[in-house]
């Protein structure tokens, strides 16, 4: 239904399955209690909850842990933490500085985007069948680049193994997805070195082996960097303002008109 018809039909009234609070009785989650059902529940078990709908095991909470945790980087130097760090340096408010901070997460090519297009990818290859996966890996490279493999900085991602070791510590690394993830890895780097898994592969084989679809993942993955960014907000904001990242003028690849002299004013009789 479109057009006016879906106003009228909205007008007045929010009809929702997701919850609603009932101010000064009680708040509903997921069509549950959210005090008197939910209220022992772990932070990430709650999050998860309302993005999927599903409740999840101990191991899988604590896996979904590791995965935020392995990747909280306190650097202000990375592309989105930048951002939190020049927010504190011009004394803006932690609420605008990782608001904005988040937002930048969201980059095509190191944020949220390839989180997205690797899980996507992972799914339509387990899908497709590992028995036939040389030809489907050449089909999604002919159409471009597969997300998830390949580093800028550097090709090894160093918190893979650690991630992994925790995936193994809780059973869990033995998925349809990961095998995919690890034989695609495979194939790419016999046809070049540098493209060996990277963070967004593995989380999202991870978490697809949870049942998170691309759409569950985007949400999933939004405050995976968020616990770097306040101690780079801190740092900044104790220093002197303005004193992040400054930049002299030797730095500026200036091509514009060479140096000229003004001419001067005539001197007043």
């Amino acid at each position: 239904m479109n057009g006016p018809e879906a106003l009228v039909s909205s007008a007045d009234r929010m009809s929702t399955r997701m919850g609603q609070a009932f101010v000064g009785t009680r708040a509903v989650f997921r069509g549950q209690d959210l005090h008197a059902e939910l209220r022992h529940l772990d932070w990430m078990a709650l999050y998860v909850l309302g993005i999927t709908g599903r409740h999840h095991t101990e191991p899988q909470i604590k896996l979904l842990h590791a995965l935020w945790v392995c990747t909280s980087y306190p650097d202000a130097r990375i592309w989105n933490n930048r951002t939190a760090a020049l927010a504190g340096s011009v004394r803006s408010t932690p609420g605008l500085g990782i608001a904005a901070a988040l937002a930048m997460s969201e980059a095509t090519i190191y944020g949220g985007h390839p989180y997205v297009s690797s899980i996507d990818f992972l799914i339509r290859a387990q899908q497709h069948g590992i028995g036939a996966l040389n030809e489907f890996v050449d089909a999604e490279l002919a159409k471009g680049r597969i997300y998830g493999y390949g580093r800028p900085i550097a090709s090894i991602d160093e918190r893979l193994p650690w991630v992994l070791g925790i995936a193994r510590e809780l059973r869990l690394d033995d998925g349809p997805h990961l095998h995919i993830a690890l034989e695609v890895e495979r194939l790419l780097v016999q046809c070049n070195p540098k493209l060996r898994m990277n963070y967004a592969a593995l989380m999202s084989a991870l978490c697809a082996d949870l049942g998170f679809s691309p759409t569950e993942m985007h949400h999933f993955q939004v405050p995976v960097f968020l616990a770097g960014m306040s101690p780079c907000f801190i740092e900044a904001a104790e220093r002197a303002p303005g004193t992040v990242f400054p930049m002299s003028c030797a730095h500026i690849a200036y091509e514009g008109p060479a140096e000229r002299r003004w001419p001067t004013a005539p001197s007043q009789p």
